[in-house]
């Protein structure tokens, strides 16, 4: 049942993924399509406001050579007739001089008594030394009465003084012409403006929006106004529309353009194909969920008689695994027993014949342990066991070492990689624990139970040492720690680490 639950939640999760990942590719796409279209006519601009003011220059280097005398003026005036019927965006060129009296201008006659002193770029140039030309607001022509884009340069007397303006002017609706020409969907825009967010011109054109400023749209605000190019998508601010905004200023010139495509009209053909291939998906996982129900019915009972199987394979592995660790270990005090001792011992000694290296063996037993049975009971016997073999298994610092019940009240601790005075150190350190344990015995001189250990190590030798010479070694340092009077740590040199209160104890007591 789950299984179907998930082939059919992965084969939608994949369906979904894969619509995903193609809008994602289809959002991408339009973005690099509506990136370039935003180059392109960025570059039409700079084109078209470059061959402009190309022309400005040269007027104004002929101006300030020639002068503005009545015959270099009917030169000028055939000049700029011709360039203005040469370049079909320019709809006039003018050339004003420092009062704003018009000296001559590109049309058939010049209007009498009219003076552009009050416009924006002369204002601007008569305030200016700066040669470079200047992009002015847009206005209506004084001389056509049509909206224009003002690109003007000064002209300087021989002694640098303001001699007057030379100005261009295009018709805006040599860029509407242009834009027009881009499929840009129904509510999709191309915008012109100054890079301080004065609108030029729109497509579509709104009434009332040349000229009009956008500083605080929040597409002008947060991206228009801090980068030099970018792609965004942001809720228009005028009718509410999410677009995908590509956006550019101009290399050469104060201006930017803006390409804006409406993001529903993007995602229309690939929302059209998801919604058909979500439909056939859907039938197929109805389908193959029907199947899929009725073949796990089918395999329902078979599942259940394997269950039933595997329920009494793990439970007689459980058994064996309880059985193993039961003929390992020591019921009374939790210890390894002597049949874990003893494979553990072949073991480490194999490895030690291998790798060369020490194996120790710490035999412990504890002093007097008939008589404490003898006066506190057996049962007391079993629970001094069982705190001794803590202290034992506490001092087991690493996974190779093992600590056993060897026999009785006597315990084994194997030491792999240990020589004998480390193995003395860890004896000592279990003898001490033991003693500061303070379980009363009145049979024993100490007061208190305590436990004499044996030490030996050896770096066994193949075919010449046996596995059984290290525990008689150990067993015959034991005997020598009870002989030298008990609660003491001795290694096979008959060196023991004696206490004085011990040395004085009778050494043919009962151990």
């Amino acid at each position: 049942m789950i299984f179907v639950i998930l082939v059919c939640l992965s084969l939608a999760f994949i369906d979904g993924w894969r619509s995903w990942t193609a809008r994602n590719i289809q959002l991408h796409e339009m973005a690099i399509s509506t990136s370039n279209m935003t180059r392109a006519i960025a570059q039409h601009a700079n084109d078209t406001i470059r061959a402009a003011d190309t022309t400005l220059v040269g007027l104004v280097e002929r101006v300030q050579a020639e002068g503005t005398g009545p015959h270099a003026l009917l030169r000028l005036h055939a000049l700029l007739v011709m360039r203005v019927n040469e370049l079909p965006q320019l709809q006039g060129l003018f050339i004003y001089d420092e009062n704003g009296r018009w000296l001559v201008n590109s049309l058939p006659a010049t209007p009498p008594n009219v003076n552009n002193a009050d416009r924006d770029y002369f204002i601007y140039h008569r305030s200016n030394v700066d040669p470079k030309p200047y992009i002015g607001l847009p206005i209506r022509s004084r001389s056509t009465g049509v909206w224009i884009i003002t690109v003007s340069r000064r002209i300087n007397h021989a002694d640098g003084s303001f001699a007057g303006v030379a100005l261009a002017t295009i018709n805006i609706d040599y860029f509407v012409k242009f834009y027009e020409s881009f499929d840009i969907g129904r509510h999709g825009a191309i915008v012109l403006a100054l890079n301080n967010g004065i609108m030029l011109t729109r497509r579509p054109l709104l009434n009332d929006y040349t000229g009009k400023s956008m500083a605080n749209v929040p597409l002008y605000r947060d991206s228009i106004s801090k980068k030099a190019a970018g792609t965004v998508f942001i809720v228009s601010a005028q009718d509410g529309v999410t677009r995908l905004n590509s956006f550019r200023h101009l290399d050469n010139y104060p201006l930017y353009v803006s390409t804006a495509l409406s993001k529903d009209e993007i995602l229309a053909d690939w929302l059209t194909d998801t919604y058909v291939h979500t439909a056939g998906v859907t039938v197929l996982l109805v389908v193959l969920g029907l199947l899929g129900f009725h073949l796990v019915g089918q395999i329902k009972l078979r599942l259940n008689a394997e269950a039933e199987l595997v329920r009494a394979r793990d439970a007689l592995e459980t058994l064996n695994q309880t059985l193993e660790r039961l003929a390992l270990q020591d019921g009374l005090t939790g210890l390894a027993n002597r049949r874990h001792f003893d494979i553990a011992l072949d073991k480490e000694f194999s490895r030690a014949i291998r790798e060369a290296s020490s194996l120790a063996l710490v035999m412990i037993d504890v002093d007097c342990f008939k008589q404490y049975n003898d006066i506190y009971g057996h049962a007391a016997g079993d629970e001094c066991l069982r705190k001794i073999s803590e202290v034992v298994k506490t001092n087991q610092n690493r996974p190779g070492d093992v600590a056993a019940r060897y026999g009785g009240e006597e315990l084994g601790v194997l030491l792999p990689g240990t020589d004998v005075r480390g193995a003395m150190a860890i004896a000592e350190k279990i003898r001490l624990e033991i003693h500061n344990l303070g379980i009363e015995h009145t049979g024993n001189s100490a007061g208190v139970v305590t436990v004499s250990a044996g030490v030996d190590a050896v770096i066994p030798v193949q075919d010449h040492d046996k596995p059984l010479e290290l525990i008689q070694a150990a067993d015959k340092a034991l005997y020598t720690a009870k002989s030298s009077g008990r609660d003491r740590v001795c290694e096979n040199t008959s060196a023991c680490n004696s206490r004085g209160s011990a040395a004085q104890q009778d050494p043919f007591a009962t151990v």
